[in-house]
């Protein structure tokens, strides 16, 4: 990893009063503790882990750190769904909660701040694990779509907002005729049951006849995204697979799909629209209500819609 410090010191110990009793002896700038759960205090009969162990060691530790202002960060296992493990009692002592999230098969990382109680949590922070430990990606769009060379059909660039910071992501469609009675619906990033909701807006509002076609959905990099924002990437991808016609590759989609088939405002569509120009894309169909309300000229040709249908035509011809 490269640190040459001498700095860095390590104690294999699980004995909290053994811990703070180094912490005292030594007074360093940063402590990191590694786990929580593994740490106990002998004045407690329970099992390392248990909800009094947490909430008296997390106090112990507080005590002696906060007293001689030294920053503090503790580590906690996280359980399969990606929440804190064992009881939440830890989130409501300590000031900041950060969530390390990835996918266990790509090597990036997001840091996403869940409560702060000195600044704000809407910022950020994508990260790459390499040979040398975890390296800052400082322009996440292009990594996410670096790899657009061709353009095949059921690709498409969408927005979604990671707090304040806009990130463009590629979505990739696939529909293919099922060889089952009952077609197969395939989420890989997205919410499942969005997507069925999804499609069948397409079937009702766009005349398409999906329901003999299996429809799998992937957000490339392996990122999860709950933006409703997504949702015209989302059916553009679908119906540009369906239809086997590419969607132009300098293109950006960002749109709410309602269960009518109108495509619905979203918010911070500026800063969204300054992201797709500054990684050199074209043209960007958005909500006609957002493209009222701008004010700022761009470099980008904005297409309005106002439904599913337009939208179609406007992005396949």
């Amino acid at each position: 990893m490269n640190i040459k410090n001498e700095d860095i010191l390590f104690l294999g110990e699980t004995d909290i009063d053994i811990v703070n009793q180094a912490i005292i002896d030594m007074n360093p700038k940063l402590v990191i503790i590694d786990s929580i759960q593994t740490m106990y205090s002998e004045e407690l009969s329970a099992a390392a882990g248990s909800v009094s162990q947490v909430r008296e060691i997390t106090s112990q530790v507080m005590r002696v750190c906060k007293s001689r202002a030294i920053t503090t960060i503790i580590i906690g296992h996280v359980t399969k769904e990606g929440n804190i493990a064992g009881p939440r009692v830890l989130e409501h002592m300590v000031d900041t909660v950060l969530y390390l999230e990835g996918e266990r098969y790509f090597s990036y990382r997001i840091l996403r701040g869940v409560k702060n109680r000195f600044g704000s949590t809407n910022e950020i922070g994508m990260f790459e694990m390499r040979e040398e430990g975890m390296c800052e990606i400082t322009n996440p769009s292009e990594v996410l779509i670096s790899e657009r060379d061709d353009n095949p059909s059921g690709s498409c660039i969408v927005s979604s907002m990671e707090g304040t910071r806009p990130i463009l992501v590629e979505l990739q469609a696939l529909t293919s005729q099922t060889i089952f009675g009952y077609p197969k619906r395939t989420a890989n990033g997205i919410d499942y049951n969005r997507l069925a909701l999804l499609i069948a807006v397409l079937e009702k509002k766009a005349g398409l006849m999906l329901g003999s076609q299996d429809v799998y959905m992937n957000v490339v990099g392996g990122l999860k995204i709950n933006e409703p924002s997504i949702d015209l990437g989302i059916i553009m991808a679908t119906a540009s697979s369906f239809k086997n016609s590419p969607i132009p590759k300098d293109m950006v989609i960002m749109g709410e799909v309602g269960l009518t088939g109108e495509v619905r405002r979203i918010n911070l569509i500026e800063k969204r629209l300054k992201e797709a120009e500054r990684l050199g894309f074209k043209s960007c169909i958005i909500p006609e209500s957002n493209k009222k309300d701008l004010k700022d000229k761009y470099k980008l040709d904005i297409i309005g819609v106002s439904n599913v249908k337009e939208a179609m035509q406007k992005a396949l011809g």
